[in-house]
């Protein structure tokens, strides 16, 4: 399950998505910029779903590039460090987004959507309950826990092959 094989899989998925919904995302826009100016009738529901798309594409990039390790990062100290030292530090690093992702992330995203369901919350034109908005969050979550296992799983097992 946490095999390289399978993070490359789940790669592959989490980008086509991205791209999908980013193409998506600038299909609405055009409409809703010709539907604007071309047209004089801005398009009612355009506005909307895209801040959702952005939401949704958001969540899930920042997981892509928590997976890839491309995420912006200050590496002045782990550069000046030993290759030991450097993978204790990144262990420590990958153990402390694992944390932020649990609690903030699955566990306080899970209650935002819990809240909204049970308020019964909807977007104010397109009346999509909020809760599946918001569903991302926990579940990008997720996918960056699983990100941060992999590659806490791959530091060890290269340390204790050295």
């Amino acid at each position: 399950m946490f095999s390289p094989q399978t993070k490359l899989i789940l790669d592959k998925w989490i980008a086509y998505l991205l791209v999908i919904l980013m193409s998506l995302m600038v299909v609405n826009v055009t409409w809703q910029v010709v539907s604007r100016y071309i047209f004089q009738s801005p398009s009612s529901f355009t506005d909307e779903l895209s801040r959702y798309m952005l939401i949704w594409v958001g969540m899930l990039g920042a997981a892509y590039v928590a997976g890839k390790n491309e995420h912006l990062a200050i590496d002045i100290l782990l550069t000046k460090l030993e290759e030991k030292a450097q993978d204790k530090l990144m262990i420590l690093i990958n153990t402390c987004i694992f944390i932020f992702a649990l609690v903030v992330m699955v566990i306080g995203g899970s209650n935002l959507v819990y809240l909204t369901f049970i308020l019964e919350q909807k977007s104010a034109v397109l009346q999509i309950p909020l809760a599946y908005i918001y569903g991302i969050i926990p579940f990008s979550g997720l996918l960056v826990i699983y990100y941060q296992v992999v590659s806490i799983k791959f530091l060890t097992t290269l340390k204790s092959a050295v």
